[in-house]
């Protein structure tokens, strides 16, 4: 995951009866202010354990490609259903984030973080020792829920412990590459694995990180007390502004959203089970949607108002592609080098290295086109990238072809999903108010998610599909189909931005200057 360029310096104007988190006058609220007065030391400790959530979230993905092959293989999982092997993960990852950002905002995100560390830490331990397929696609889904609750809390402990915009934005940069890091420590972390012990010590590795992150979260980050007691309406009233019934409908519909997608990749999308999730999720998602209408702003977990922010809607549709291309490439090409190419986990991983190691050199590339630019324009460019790249890799059918079109396809399309992705982020920012930006975020990493998940359903029903008449699983082609697919969906996606987004945002400031944002935000907006 590419690191966060900037952050953006407009500061909402709020009135004085407004709580710290946003809430109703009055209010007893968090004394978050505590981790800004921590020292310059502590607080980079403090953001090493932090980030290493965000390294571990990629980790548990990224770890997993080279040793997909190597699982399916031991526990008889078919190579198209092996995709549960990531979606498990995502499915519950994605579905909880919404609820995980409300709790961080409205609880202590301390605890909330510490949770989610210490419940991945065992769930993973647990992980490495099973050996059926049901039981460990299972705990795979309880370890994303896990993972879900310490992203939308490290980013609320962030923005408290470094008030100062400029040296926030340095903190959420450091955050954000933390996800690239983790991508490709991952790959050559889980092949060295997959080569020289089992694949259960890919498990086994992030158990012990994650028991790392637990303890000294707990140990180091400083406890955060209430500004006042709290009497037994204010208690009552902060649990009602946790919208239970709203993110509940929320976390349902996309569990069965991905599920059904995902499902419908391996059995046809004809059977029941692939049919009744899938219109019962789209049922969920109107009445999630309908609900949030109707409650005041103070009270909706996604207040309807965001949806009328300026570019709020086309970007978020946007965010679907940077994570569907990269969880796609991953997950097309690793069965077919170590199963079909006989290629080691070693040398897949060294393989997919430019997808990984390609997004470092776009950092300063994007913060230069950030500045010189609008962002529209910057995510147009991203685009233009990342087809290209797609175009490139169908053409990439046997060993000899990667150099002349596997590399140069990954390099321009990891080019071009970190342009969009870092871009997309810094633009929704600028359109929405500060008070809100908590609830942004976990929608923008929701969708995130959600879109490598759908990616990977789609791709492997198109590659499932074409193999059946022409070649079977060892053959290029239906991987080929699923690539073309994709490259019309991006395609479709820069069309969107073209025709729908409103040249209005840029171009960006060096960090502490800032993106010029004339907003003020009333207690009732947040």
């Amino acid at each position: 995951m590419p690191a966060i360029q900037t952050r953006l310096d407009f500061k909402p104007e709020l009135d004085a009866n407004s709580a710290d988190a946003c809430g109703p006058a009055g209010e007893a609220t968090l004394a978050l202010d505590v981790l800004g007065r921590q020292s310059k030391r502590r607080k980079i400790l403090l953001l090493g354990i932090l980030c290493l959530a965000l390294f571990l979230d990629t980790f548990n993905n990224s770890s997993l490609f080279t040793a997909i092959p190597v699982i399916s293989v031991q526990l008889d999982i078919p190579n198209s259903q092996s995709v549960w092997l990531l979606s498990a993960y995502q499915l519950t990852f994605a579905a909880l984030l919404l609820i995980s950002g409300r709790v961080s905002d409205l609880y202590d995100p301390k605890w909330v973080f510490c949770t989610g560390a210490v419940s991945m830490g065992v769930f993973a331990l647990i992980n490495g020792f099973i050996r059926n397929k049901i039981p460990l696609l299972v705990v795979r889904a309880l370890t994303g829920a896990a993972g879900a609750l310490t992203i939308p809390s490290a980013m609320h402990l962030i923005v408290h412990m470094y008030p100062d915009p400029s040296d926030q934005a340095k903190a959420v940069t450091a955050f954000g590459a933390m996800g690239g890091i983790g991508i490709v420590m991952g790959l050559i972390i889980g092949a060295l694995f997959v080569s020289f012990t089992s694949w259960p010590w890919v498990f086994y590795f992030s158990a012990s990180v994650s028991g790392v992150i637990g303890v000294s979260a707990i140990l180091l980050i400083p406890n955060l007390r209430r500004t006042v007691a709290e009497s037994r309406a204010q208690k009552i009233l902060r649990l009602r502004r946790l919208d239970l019934l709203g993110v509940l409908m929320f976390t349902v519909a996309s569990i069965l959203f991905i599920f059904s997608i995902t499902s419908g990749s391996i059995d046809g999308w004809s059977s029941a089970q692939v049919i009744a999730p899938l219109i019962l999720s789209f049922f969920l998602f109107i009445a999630f949607f309908v609900w949030e209408s109707r409650l005041s702003e103070s009270y909706a977990a996604v207040p309807s108002k965001m949806w009328s922010y300026e570019n709020f809607t086309v970007l978020i549709l946007v965010s679907f592609a940077p994570f569907m291309w990269w969880g796609s490439i991953f997950l097309l090409f690793a069965w077919l080098w170590e199963v079909v190419y006989g290629w080691s986990a070693i040398n897949t991983a060294l393989h997919f290295l430019p997808v990984g190691l390609g997004m470092f050199p776009v950092l300063p590339l994007a913060a230069g086109l950030q500045s010189k630019l609008r962002l529209k324009w910057v995510i147009v460019i991203g685009f233009v990238l990342i087809c290209t790249g797609t175009a490139l890799l169908p053409f990439a059918d046997s060993a000899d072809k990667y150099w002349r079109f596997g590399l140069p396809g990954f390099l321009l399309g990891t080019a071009g999903a970190s342009l969009i992705y870092t871009t997309t982020n810094i633009a929704l920012l600028a359109n929405t108010p500060g008070a809100v930006s908590g609830i942004v975020s976990a929608m923008f990493t929701c969708v995130l998610q959600m879109g490598a998940a759908i990616g990977a359903a789609i791709l492997t029903s198109i590659q499932t599909s074409v193999q059946i008449s022409r070649g079977g699983p060892t053959s290029f082609s239906g991987r080929a189909a699923g690539l073309w697919f994709l490259f019309a969906f991006l395609c479709a996606m820069a069309g969107l931005v073209v025709v729908f987004m409103k040249d209005s945002v840029g171009p960006v400031k060096p960090p502490g200057k800032g993106i010029k944002v004339e907003m003020k935000v009333s207690k009732n907006e947040c």
